[in-house]
């Protein structure tokens, strides 16, 4: 595999945009396939799987609870980072500490909606090291209804996911996204974005 510092199809790799960790950046153009599944009534877990169907991560967590929490963990199970929505905020917002963490040193990110009253939802996304949160480091449009979303640095699309809504696969309590992720994009965070976006637009 080639490093952050090699060629990859005859041009420079792009430095790593690291969020969650560089071993989630790779220096080629990534496809993902994210499977939801509602388990019982209370579960909802995701798989993320490469183009080969093989296992990268797995975010599971409490469908209803009075605090959504989703954890992300790798193929192993270990736990990577952990989102967390903080209660009765009018954005939504959304903590992102590393591992399962909730210690205001680990945090890597948060996210929020772009405005309180919003028909299409809109996520702007705030690094630990912006405090003061005058303009965010990442925004994301789009909606799970609207079946794609986009999440942007700047005017730069760095990733866009496109919703694969079946009703016989709704009936199942299974959904499936399919995710493009730019080279040198850390594919985690991306993932991480997506799962907060859904769990917005389905409030």
């Amino acid at each position: 595999m080639a490093t952050h510092h090699q060629w990859a199809y005859g041009i420079p790799a792009p430095p790593p945009l690291s969020v969650v960790g560089e071993g989630f950046c790779v220096p080629y153009p990534v496809d993902l396939i994210v499977k939801k599944k509602i388990v019982g009534l209370s579960d909802a877990r995701f798989e993320v799987m490469d183009a080969n169907g093989n296992l990268l991560l797995q975010v599971d967590g409490s469908l209803w609870s009075l605090q959504k929490k989703r954890v992300m963990r790798d193929s192993a199970g270990f736990p990577i980072l952990t989102m967390r929505e903080k209660v009765l905020t009018a954005r939504h917002r959304w903590t992102v500490h590393r591992g399962d963490s909730s210690d205001g040193s680990n945090l890597l990110f948060s996210v929020q909606r772009s405005h309180p009253l919003q028909i299409k939802t809109q996520l702007d996304v705030f690094l630990a090291n912006n405090f003061h949160e005058d303009i965010c480091n990442f925004n994301v449009t789009g909606s799970y209804s609207d079946q794609s979303c986009r999440v942007y640095k700047g005017d730069t699309l760095i990733a866009e996911a496109n919703h694969k809504f079946t009703w016989g696969r709704f009936c199942k309590g299974k959904d499936n996204f399919t995710v493009k992720v730019n080279p040198g994009v850390d594919y985690a965070f991306i993932v991480t974005l997506i799962v907060i976006l859904n769990e917005n637009d389905i409030v």
